[in-house]
């Protein structure tokens, strides 16, 4: 078994192919695949002129990042001690890899671990998807060390070291191949967006710690399948968080969350209403009505714990945006 791969999921991504693929094979000492969702695109032809040391999976029809990263790893099953999911918009470093493989191998109770995000635009400050690690308030409300909200910090050095933390960014993220499987990969109903915040949790009930490893920089240059202020993302972020909590909470918990996230976000969509954003104001609404029609058949998820105890959540705040709304916390040092 090889202790490696590196797999960038691609869908009608030839230019982002072009842009961000040279660093990838530059820099990596592992084994670089792509999984192809069908694209209608040049990407193919492009690898096959360009890069014929790609290995690649292609799927037939778009299965979305979830369901695509299952389909294309599940042929690579038993290959891999690890994969490294990698954006297809993301620049890397010199050694990048072998650190966090390197890593990964000396703490084996962890099974993920993301490096330090930072824009590809600026690098000077952290991207929005993960920057400095991830963490859940106690609504299920992400945020990170470098980016509270819409509030995005420079970097300034502080988060050079390693943390534990609640979520490893999809957008490059180390994964134990075996706990990946065993535990069925992303849940492919959420087609983009929340999936590796819920694998992520899935892997903390099972007894697995999730990692940040800041002497690693990569570079995410953000909002290459969705624009990140874009209705559908609004909607696809609000349907698979109420999927993720309920499936990983109590019911009674869930009940609680719900009461308070659907007062949240039907003001947030009275707001929008009231700002001409319709399309956002659907968004919210028809979120919840999908939420509701496919919680009948949802089942809560059953961790799988060899003998291991649940890692607790490790963010402390009890609702992240009243902090950063209400109280003015902008930073991660001010919580």
């Amino acid at each position: 078994m090889k202790p490696c791969a590196i797999v960038i999921l691609n869908y009608n991504g030839e230019e982002m192919l072009k842009t961000f693929l040279p660093s990838v094979c530059m820099h990596s000492i592992y084994d670089v695949w792509v999984i192809d969702n069908a694209s209608a695109d040049g990407s193919i032809n492009f690898l096959d002129k360009n890069y014929p040391q790609v290995l690649q999976i292609k799927l037939e029809e778009n299965f979305g990042y979830a369901g695509g990263y299952n389909a294309g790893l599940a042929e690579i099953n038993g290959q891999y001690e690890y994969y490294i999911l990698l954006n297809s918009d993301v620049e890397v470093t010199a050694d990048w890899d072998l650190d966090l493989i390197t890593w990964m191998q000396a703490h084996l109770d962890y099974a993920a671990l993301q490096p330090k995000i930072l824009s590809w635009k600026d690098k000077n400050v952290f991207d929005y998807a993960g920057a400095g690690g991830g963490f859940l308030d106690a609504y299920g409300y992400p945020y990170c060390r470098g980016r509270i909200w819409e509030t995005i910090e420079k970097d300034s050095g502080k988060y050079d070291d390693v943390s534990e933390v609640d979520w490893a960014s999809g957008a490059c993220m180390v994964v134990n191949a075996s706990v990946f499987h065993e535990l069925s990969g992303f849940d492919s109903s959420f087609f983009a967006h929340m999936e590796e915040i819920d694998l992520c949790w899935r892997m903390r009930r099972s007894g697995w710690k999730v990692g940040y490893y800041g002497s690693v920089e990569v570079f995410h240059l953000g909002g290459a399948t969705l624009d990140r202020a874009s209705p559908k993302k609004l909607y696809l972020n609000i349907r698979n968080s109420l999927s993720m909590i309920y499936k990983n909470e109590s019911s009674s918990r869930f009940f609680k969350i719900f009461v308070v996230k659907s007062l949240l976000e039907h003001l947030a969509a009275i707001s929008y209403l009231s700002q001409g954003k319709k399309e956002f104001s659907k968004a919210v609404l028809i979120a919840y009505k999908d939420f509701g029609e496919r919680k009948i058949e949802m089942k809560k998820f059953q961790p799988i714990m060899d003998g291991r105890k649940e890692v607790a959540r490790k963010g402390k705040v009890n609702l992240i945006f009243w902090n950063w709304k209400v109280l003015g916390k902008k930073t991660f040092d001010q919580l």
